[in-house]
């Protein structure tokens, strides 16, 4: 696939675009409604769609199949992030109107840190071809993990990031409106607003170590692979305050993607002996999101977040929080 700087360049421009209509769009600090949500989470999605579209049209299907494929298994992981998003600020007690400055930053970081991961993997993969079974292995056995997984409320005060933070940085335990730093005296301290902020993007690396193999296991692409998770974590935000008050419906979401994962950890380690087509792929992928999704929603119908079916934590959450 011959992609030419240009194509590069258009497509940060893009994105950099978008992220300042986003921050112009926020630049005061408010809490986000449902509706705001929708529509912003409806034009992400059309985003990324598009794009895949123009791939699509000007590389053949089947770059634009293995797109689509990418930016479906980061968008189904992303789902995740937000249960685990919900826990942290919940547990710092953020107020509304200023997690969406945190997450603004944090989709930031993650587009930086996913990059860096992805020139690494494609790296990788390049000079060592073996690192493709290790990548295949890997998934398998986090997708069983995720499994057998008993669910768990992890604490995120109690996390080792937590404590290394305090440890490291003077911090106040006051917030200072949207703030990360203030002055006490004649040093600056850490609002706990950073260290939520810290939080959010340690807690996006550990979803990295998933989600960029899993992507590598559709196409070691690199245009595919940084775009197709480029679109959909700059949705992320919008997701969260779509569905964050949602997130005791979706009870059959860590199945879905547990499935979601072997399935790509099967493809990545026949990959030298069986040729998984990627409109399959991505027909597969598609079915086992849609049916954790809906059978979820059939399963809680009716239910409030206090009287969830099982009395438990949703099954979204999972001991991938913060490390």
């Amino acid at each position: 696939m011959d992609v030419p700087l240009w194509a590069w360049g258009a497509v940060l421009a893009v994105i950099v675009g978008m992220l300042a209509v986003d921050l112009l769009a926020h630049r005061k600090a408010h809490v986000v409604s449902v509706r705001e949500a929708a529509a912003w989470s409806a034009v992400w999605v059309a985003l990324g769609l598009a794009f895949g579209g123009v791939v699509w049209a000007v590389w053949g299907a089947g770059a634009g199949g293995e797109y689509f494929s990418g930016y479906l298994i980061e968008k189904s992981l992303a789902v995740d992030n937000v249960f685990v998003f919900a826990l942290i600020f919940s547990a710092f007690a953020v107020p509304p109107a200023f997690q969406h400055r945190v997450l603004f930053y944090g989709v930031l970081g993650a587009l930086v840190m996913r990059a860096a991961f992805i020139a690494g993997g494609v790296a990788l993969l390049d000079r060592f071809h073996w690192v493709l079974y290790v990548f295949g292995a890997f998934l398998v056995l986090t997708g069983i993990k995720m499994l057998r997984q008993h669910d768990q409320h992890p604490d995120p005060t109690r996390s080792r990031t937590f404590r290394l933070v305090r440890r490291v940085l003077p911090t106040t335990d006051e917030y200072a409106g949207q703030r990360f730093w203030v002055r006490q005296g004649t040093r600056w301290v850490a609002t706990p607003l950073f260290v939520v902020l810290v939080l959010v993007e340690v807690t996006d690396v550990v979803f990295a170590v998933d989600s960029i193999p899993a992507i590598l296991a559709v196409t070691q692409e690199p245009f595919l692979v940084f775009t197709s998770n480029a679109f959909a974590i700059l949705g992320l935000r919008a997701m969260y305050f779509l569905l964050a008050d949602l997130m005791h419906r979706f009870v059959y979401l860590k199945v879905g993607l547990a499935a979601i994962l072997v399935l790509v950890g099967v493809k990545m380690l026949l990959l030298d002996v069986v040729k998984v087509p990627t409109a399959l792929s991505l027909g597969l992928i598609s079915l086992f999101l849609v049916t954790a999704v809906v059978a979820s929603l059939v399963r809680t119908r009716g239910t409030a977040p206090t009287d969830d079916p099982d009395q438990t934590q949703p099954d979204g959450v999972e001991e991938r929080t913060p490390v």
